[in-house]
C-alpha cells in the first residue's frame, strides 16, 4: 500500500498483507524497495518494522537511511515531545509561551532561554558539529529529513492537540546538536541555570534575576538529580550465572516525561550495525542497550564533572579579578532573547552574562554570593567533550567487551555516568571513564577551601597553579586520562546504585582515586546494600533471569529489614491511642512497595522523612571497615531518638487521616500514572525499583521519574536474549495506542521478550513494516 510519494507499508501477520502478496516478507520488502527506489541512484530509503508494544526495528542500507528512519519513526510516536524540546534548547518558549510560564522542570521560561541561549551559540554549535565524522553528520541529517517528513505529513492531517502553534516547525541538524549539549552539561552548568542567569556584579542591578522562589526549585533539582536521573546495574559473569555467560541488568531510573524520557528501538545496517536498546530524545544512536555480543548500561556517578573557582576581584572594579597579582576584565556576552508580551507581540530582551577564563559567573544568593570581594565562576568539563555521539556510535558496534571497553578508553565521551556490561564469554565491567576535571588530591589540598566540603568543589581562582592539571593521554586537555580513573573486570559480578566506585565489587574495592572521581569510606547508599545482601543470598546458586527479574519486580524495602524490629518494639512498649493506627499499620504490613502493600508503607515513607536528620539515629554508626552492613537498628533507647519517633508517628497518623486513606487502602490505589497503579518507591529506602511519585489534587500520586527502561539480556550460542519493558511506554502522545501498553505491563510486571533475529522480528503476532523513502 502506497501512503502518499515515497511510503510504503507492508500489514502482515494474521492481518491484510498489501503491496505485494507473498510467504517471504523480506521478498516483499524487497519489492516495495526496488519500487521506492525505481529510477533512482543511492536514495534514502528505510523500513520500519513495529512488533509488539510498537517497537520499531529500523533497518537501511546506510547512515542516512538510518537517521532517516529513527527520526521518522521517533516523530511517528513523540513529535510534540520533540518540538518543545527544540524550542527550549533554542531558547525561544518566552517568545512563544510568555516569560512567566515555566519548563517542564519548573524552570521560569526567561531564564531557561537566556541559559540556552548563552549555552548553544552558533559557534559552539558549528564548533560540535565540525567535530563529528561523516557518518554521524549523515545519520543527523538523516534524522532530521525523516523527523521533517513525518511532521509534513502530520501536518496534512491536523497535528495533536498538545503541539498545535506556529512553535512547532521543521528542525535542522543544529537542533539535534544543541540537544545533545544540553545533555552533556546536565551534570553541571546546567544545573545552575538561574545561578548564571541571576550573576550581577554589586550595585549594578540585574535586568533578569530570577527570584528566591526559582533559586529553592534549582536547589531541589540538584538535590534529585541522582533520583531522578539515578539507576541501578548488575553485570553478572560466567562464575555466578546459569549458563557460564554474561547477564546484564539494566535499571535506569530516568524521568518519565520531557527531554530525558527513553524510546526505544533497534537500529541495523546489514553487515555493519545491529544493535537494540533505548536512546534520549533526538540522540540517533542507543545509550543503554546490546548488541549480538555485548549488552551494556549506565549509572548516573558521583564524580565531579566541573568545579567553582573563588575569585578574588580587584578593589577598584568587581567585573576584574586578580591571577598571580594581574588584573583581568570578566568577559560579557550580551544574550538577547524575544519576550512575547501581554499584547501577543514579541520585543527583545537582553541580559549580560559574565565569564572569568575558567567559565561563566554564577551567584547563588547565600551560596555564592559576588560580592566587592569575591565573586564564583564554573568550569564545566563537558563543555568541551564535542565526542558523546560518536561515542554511543563505538558502543553500539563493538564486537567484544575488549572493544567497548577501548572505545571509552579511546574517546572519553561518556558525560556523566558510569558503564556496566556483560559479554557472551561470561565477562562483567565496570567504568568509571567519564569527563572529570584533572584535579588531583594533593592539587585540591593545596588550592580548595576545607571549609567548602566535597560537595561542591571549590578552587583558588586567584593562583594559575590551582587550573586543571593538562594530561597528554587524556581525550580532553585538563580532564582525567582513562588510565587515572576506576574500572573493574571480574568473572563474579560488578554493581552500582549511584554511590562511588569503592564497592562495586566488595572483594576488590577501588580506592585511591582523587575525591573529584571516587570517595571511599563513605556509607553505601540502601539500593546498593540491598543488591550485596541480595547477591550474597544467592551465592550458593546459580543467578537466573528470575532472580535479576526479582530484584526489581519484588519491591523489597530494603531499610525495613533495618529498622522494622526496632519500630515494632517500640509500639509493644508504647500504648498511646493516638499510635495505635501507625502502629497496626506497621504490624500489618509485608515490607514491599507492592501494588497491594498496604499503609504500613505510606507510614514508613512518611516516618523515614521526619526521622532521617535526627542525631544518633542509628543503634549501629556506619563503620567503614562494615560498609554493608552499617549504620542499622534504630536507637530507641535514646531519650532523644524515642521522642523524635513518637512524634513522627503522630505526624504521620495525622498526615494520612488528611489524605483520607482507610484501613484498608492499597499502595497501589495511590502511586499512578495516570489511571495505572504503579508498585516501588522512595529509593532512599532501599527500594531497588525506585519511584519518585509527587502529590496531584485528587489526594493520589502521580509518578515523575523511576524505573524506566529495563532490560535483562544473558546470551547463548545463538547470540542474545533479551527481554525488558519501557515503564511509562513508547510514544508520549495520549492518542498513540502505545502511550500505556507497557505502562500497564510494567504494572503487572510483565517483561516481554525483545525480539532482535530476522525470525523473532517476523514472527512477532504484531509484526507490520512501512517502508519510506525520501521523494
Amino acid at each position: 500500500m502506497w501512503l502518499d510519494d515515497g511510503v510504503c507499508v507492508i500489514i502482515s501477520n494474521g492481518l491484510s498483507r498489501v503491496c505485494v502478496t507473498g510467504v517471504l516478507l523480506g521478498l516483499s520488502l524487497s519489492a516495495c524497495v526496488r519500487q521506492a527506489n525505481e529510477g533512482q541512484v543511492d536514495k534514502t530509503a528505510a523500513d520500519i518494522r513495529r512488533t509488539g508494544f510498537g517497537i520499531p526495528h529500523i533497518r537501511a542500507s546506510d547512515e542516512r537511511g538510518l537517521g532517516y528512519g529513527i527520526g521518522y519513526a521517533y516523530a511517528q510516536d513523540n513529535l510534540c515531545l520533540l518540538a518543545n524540546e527544540v524550542v527550549t534548547v533554542n531558547g525561544e518558549r518566552a517568545k512563544y509561551f510568555g516569560a512567566q510560564q515555566s519548563t517542564l522542570e519548573e524552570r521560569d521560561n526567561l531564564t531557561s532561554d537566556v541559559f540556552f541561549t548563552w549555552l548553544n551559540t552558533p559557534e559552539a554549535v558549528a564548533t560540535f558539529w565540525s567535530a563529528q565524522s561523516a557518518q554521524m553528520q549523515q545519520r543527523i541529517e538523516g534524522y532530521v529529513a525523516g523527523y521533517n517528513r513525518y511532521l509534513k505529513e502530520r501536518t496534512a492531517q491536523g497535528l495533536p492537540a498538545q503541539c498545535q502553534g506556529d512553535w512547532v516547525r521543521p528542525i535542522n541538524p543544529q537542533d539535534l546538536v544543541k540537544l545533545t549539549r544540553r545533555l552533556l552539561v546536565e551534570g553541571g552548568v546546567g544545573q545552575f541555570a538561574e545561578a548564571l542567569v541571576g550573576a550581577t556584579p554589586p550595585q549594578l542591578g540585574a535586568v533578569t534575576q530570577p527570584d528566591a522562589r526559582a533559586f529553592e526549585v534549582a536547589a531541589q533539582h540538584q538535590q534529585r538529580f541522582a533520583l531522578d536521573r539515578g539507576s541501578n546495574a548488575l553485570a553478572v559473569g560466567g562464575e555466578r550465572s546459569f549458563n557460564g555467560r554474561g547477564m546484564l541488568l539494566a535499571n535506569p531510573h530516568f524521568p518519565w516525561f520531557g527531554g530525558m524520557r527513553f524510546y526505544q528501538m533497534h537500529l541495523t545496517i546489514p553487515g555493519q550495525l545491529d544493535v537494540m536498546g533505548a536512546a534520549l530524545p533526538g540522540l540517533p544512536v542507543v545509550n543503554i542497550g546490546f548488541n549480538q555480543h555485548v549488552a551494556w548500561t549506565h549509572t548516573v556517578d558521583t564524580s565531579k564533572h566541573f568545579t567553582v573557582y573563588r575569585l578574588t576581584l580587584d578593589p577598584k572594579d568587581p567585573t576584574r579579578y586578580l591571577v598571580d597579582g594581574k588584573s583581568i576584565p570578566m568577559h560579557k556576552t550580551q544574550v538577547t532573547v524575544q519576550v512575547k508580551g501581554a499584547d501577543g507581540n514579541s520585543a527583545a530582551q537582553s541580559h549580560t552574562v559574565y565569564s572569568s577564563q575558567f567559565g561563566p559567573v554564577v551567584q547563588w544568593p547565600g551560596k555564592l554570593d559576588w560580592d566587592a570581594q569575591y565573586a564564583f565562576s564554573l568550569r564545566d568539563a563537558n563543555l568541551g567533550n564535542d565526542r558523546v555521539l560518536q561515542q554511543w556510535y563505538a558502543m553500539n558496534r563493538a564486537a567484544s567487551l575488549e572493544e567497548l571497553q577501548a572505545s571509552v578508553h579511546t574517546l572519553q565521551g561518556i558525560p556523566w555516568v558510569n558503564t556496566v556490561a556483560a559479554d557472551d564469554r561470561g565477562q562483567s565491567l565496570y567504568m568509571n571513564l567519564s569527563v572529570v576535571p584533572n584535579v588531583s588530591a594533593e592539587k585540591l589540598e593545596q588550592c580548595s577551601d576545607p571549609r567548602a566540603g566535597l560537595e561542591i568543589i571549590m578552587l583558588d581562582g586567584a593562583h594559575s597553579a590551582c587550573a586543571w592539571d593538562i594530561d597528554p593521554r587524556a581525550a580532553q586537555p585538563g580532564i582525567f586520562s582513562a588510565q587515572q580513573l576506576p574500572q573493574l573486570a571480574r568473572k563474579d559480578f560488578v554493581q552500582h546504585s549511584n554511590d562511588s566506585a569503592w564497592m562495586v565489587n566488595p572483594q576488590a574495592p577501588l580506592t585511591g582515586f582523587s575525591p573529584l572521581i571516587s570517595q571511599e569510606q563513605r556509607a553505601l547508599g540502601a539500593r546498593a546494600r540491598f543488591a550485596l545482601q541480595r547477591l550474597r543470598d544467592l551465592a550458593e546458586q546459580p543467578i537466573t533471569v528470575a532472580d535479576l527479574q526479582n530484584m526489581v519486580m519484588d519491591n523489597q524495602v530494603y531499610l525495613a529489614s533495618q529498622v522494622m524490629p526496632d519500630l515494632l518494639k517500640f509500639c509493644e512498649a508504647n500504648h498511646d491511642v493516638g499510635l495505635k493506627p501507625v502502629c497496626v499499620s506497621l504490624q500489618a504490613w509485608d515490607q514491599k512497595a507492592n501494588l497491594d502493600s498496604g499503609l504500613g508503607l505510606v507510614h514508613f515513607i512518611n516516618l523515614h522523612k521526619q526521622l532521617r536528620a535526627v542525631p544518633q539515629l542509628w543503634r549501629v554508626a556506619f563503620d567503614p571497615a562494615q560498609p554493608q552492613t552499617t549504620p542499622r537498628g534504630l536507637a530507641i533507647e535514646r531519650a532523644p531518638v524515642a521522642k523524635a519517633l513518637r512524634e513522627a508517628m503522630l505526624a504521620s497518623a495525622a498526615q494520612v487521616a488528611q489524605m483520607g486513606l482507610k484501613d484498608g487502602a492499597r499502595w497501589g490505589d495511590i502511586q499512578v500514572a495516570g489511571n495505572t497503579p504503579i508498585h516501588g518507591g522512595p529509593q532512599e529506602l532501599g527500594i531497588y525499583n525506585a519511584m519518585q511519585s509527587v502529590p496531584r489534587a485528587d489526594g493520589k500520586r502521580e509518578v515523575v521519574s523511576g524505573s524506566s527502561y529495563l532490560q535483562i539480556v544473558t546470551f547463548d550460542d545463538s547470540g542474545p536474549k533479551a527481554q525488558g519493558v519501557l515503564a511509562f511506554s513508547l510514544s508520549s502522545d495520549p492518542a498513540s495506542p502505545y502511550s500505556q501498553d507497557q505502562t500497564r505491563a510494567f504494572s503487572e510486571k510483565r517483561l516481554s521478550p525483545l525480539p532482535f533475529t530476522e525470525q523473532q522480528i517476523t514472527a512477532d503476532p504484531q509484526y507490520r513494516v512501512q517502508v519510506i523513502s525520501e521523494k
